[in-house]
């Protein structure tokens, strides 16, 4: 019998240490290699959390900022409104500014505009005073007496409006379609009234003032940018302009009656939405018209990006860029390094320090260290359990041991008594319970010294069992040829020890029945088939005839245990006679659930 605590010297010792030593010395270098990143969890995960709160938080500033877009836009629409009745307005007066410019020359002119030097006097200044087509002095009919330039021909003068007005007496008149044309564009004729020494009617002296003289100028940086002018009658049609497509097909209704200028959104000949606005230019004889783009919020937002959207946008983004990698750097990383590190203690390795989060935020700094006391301490409690579960190995080995030296004790004493006995019955009675004894020591043993105490491998157990059984005490002297085919399979001590004894009654039976004079041979199979599991025994007979069977089935004390075993297993047991003239026991029952030993 081996004395207590010599087995524990077999255990394994320091196994766990060991390992977390060697992982101690390769873990570093994992740690620091490969980028430190969260894993991506899709819509749930940290950064698309955190980039939709920055979002939500910077939000009302770019909402604030297209609002603020929204009013400028707003009030430059409205300025530019005003900007272009202004500018009709002023368009007007400066027009009928230079009519009346134009009045005071001619009347001062009137009085000397006669005789020799006539035509060079008025060339002179025409060519001092610019706007003016032609300065032309006419006789009491209508005819031409001198001009600073060529002046057409109108037999039909005296007749006209404009000249019978002022020979009946009116001192001055401007007319916009004064019968006949006097320059190669559009022009207005502004005319006054030449009288002689006694005050009668001597003729007129008239003024031919181009239209385009009139009109502003587009490069004027009071218009709006993209203005066109345009220049209409009384009925609305167009006498000139500048870019004819920018004006409506049609103006009745749009010229005003009452002096001031008239504002109106329309669409020009190309389709595109513009403001209008026309003012009176010659009484109510010639009007101008003004045209610019009446921009929309997205054209405006276009063509004033930086005033718009562009400025906001870009502190938006700005912001979300800069507190996105605050947190990048600050604090998901440092969530990383920790999940590495937890991963790292998850596979048992608690080794390993978390030293880099010395550079980490307090805050961080703090959970790393909360994070490696877990780990000591839960290695500390694993060393601790796997001592005590050593014990308790240990303990179980030495139990077992115990056990088998005791079976073996009464094994070798109940041998004594064999021998002592002179009756064979009683010898073989007593040789079949010392087998029984022998293989419960062998379960025992294979616990103790297996690396499982709760599992045994069951193709080398029957392998011993069956070598057990045949060298103990032989019926006879006569050779015996086994043939053993086992399939692997783990099995636990509960289920071994009725298929044991199974196995040494059924041996003892083929070695006591099938067995003859001149020896014999029988074979042990056991197969796994899926939830079911065979084992048979099987003999050739004791000389090829027939089998020596009990006479009655159930009677024997091997029959009765042998089903007491299969009940025992929740199986069956059958006895049949086989093709080489012998009987095979075959056990059936349900197959242990337990892993298949490798091969």
């Amino acid at each position: 019998m081996k004395p207590v605590g010599a087995d524990w010297a077999r255990a394994p010792e320091g196994g766990a240490s060991g390992a977390d030593r060697r992982t101690a010395v390769v873990e570093p270098r994992t740690l620091e290699s490969g980028p430190e990143r969260l894993p991506r969890g899709g819509s749930n995960s940290i950064r698309v959390r955190l980039g939709l709160a920055l979002a939500v938080a910077l939000l009302p500033v770019l909402i604030l900022s297209a609002f603020q877009s929204v009013l400028d836009f707003q009030r430059e629409a409205h300025a530019q409104r005003d900007m272009l009745a202004a500018a009709a307005e002023r368009s007007a007066a400066t027009a009928r500014a230079r009519i009346e410019a134009a009045d005071v020359l001619l009347e001062t002119l009137a009085p000397g505009s006669v005789g020799f030097q006539c035509a060079q006097r008025l060339a002179e200044v025409r060519g001092r005073i610019p706007g003016y087509a032609n300065l032309i002095r006419f006789d009491t009919i209508g005819r031409v007496a001198c001009a600073a330039a060529t002046a057409p021909a109108d037999p039909a003068r005296r007749d006209r409006a404009w000249f019978r007005a002022l020979s009946q007496g009116q001192p001055v008149t401007v007319a916009s379609d004064p019968g006949v044309r006097y320059a190669d564009e559009p022009a207005v004729l502004a005319a006054v009234r030449a009288e002689n020494g006694s005050g009668g009617f001597d003729g007129a002296l008239a003024a031919v003032i181009t239209l385009s003289s009139l009109r502003p100028e587009t490069a004027d940086r009071s218009l709006p940018a993209g203005s066109e002018v345009a220049l209409t009658d009384a009925q609305g049609r167009y006498l000139s302009a500048t870019t004819i497509t920018a004006f409506p097909g049609s103006l009745a209704g749009r010229l005003p009656k009452a002096g001031k200028a008239l504002l109106w959104f329309g669409r020009d000949r190309s389709g595109g939405q513009r403001v209008f606005s026309s003012a009176p230019l010659v009484g109510n004889d010639v009007y101008v018209v003004l045209s610019a783009p009446s921009q929309g919020l997205v054209t405006w937002a276009w063509i004033n990006p930086l005033t718009a959207l562009a400025l906001p946008l870009v502190a938006f983004t700005l912001s979300l860029a800069a507190v996105w990698i605050v947190a990048e750097r600050q604090i998901i990383r440092w969530i990383a390094y920790l999940q590495r590190i937890a991963a790292i203690y998850g596979r048992g390795r608690f080794s390993i320090h978390p030293l880099k989060a010395e550079a980490a935020p307090p805050e961080i700094r703090d959970l790393a260290q909360t994070l490696d006391q877990m780990a000591q301490t839960i290695s500390a409690r694993d060393a601790a359990l796997r001592d005590s579960l050593a014990q308790k190995d240990d303990l179980m080995r030495e139990i077992h041991h115990r056990v088998k030296n005791n079976l073996q004790v009464i094994s070798s004493l109940l041998n004594m008594q064999q021998r002592s006995l002179a009756d064979p019955a009683a010898r073989m009675a007593m040789s079949d319970t010392r087998m029984r004894i022998a293989a419960l020591a062998l379960i025992y043993r294979s616990l103790y010294q297996g690396p499982d105490l709760k599992r045994v491998d069951l193709r080398d157990f029957l392998d011993e069992l069956m070598a057990q059984i045949l060298s103990g005490d032989a019926v006879a002297a006569a050779p015996i040829r086994t043939e053993l085919s086992i399939d692997p399979l783990v099995i636990d001590p509960d289920r071994l020890a009725p298929l044991a004894l199974f196995a040494v009654e059924a041996i003892s039976n083929a070695r006591k029945h099938g067995v003859g004079e001149h020896g014999g041979e029988f074979s042990v199979v056991f197969r796994v088939r899926g939830e079911q599991a065979e084992f048979s025994i099987s003999d050739a007979g004791s000389g090829g005839g027939e089998p020596t069977l009990p006479p009655v089935v159930g009677q024997g004390v091997g029959r009765t245990l042998m089903t007491a075993f299969a009940r025992q297993l929740r199986g069956e047991v059958d006895f049949a006679r086989n093709d080489k003239g012998g009987m095979t026991t075959r056990l059936l029952f349900p197959t242990p659930a337990l892993h298949v030993a490798a091969p």
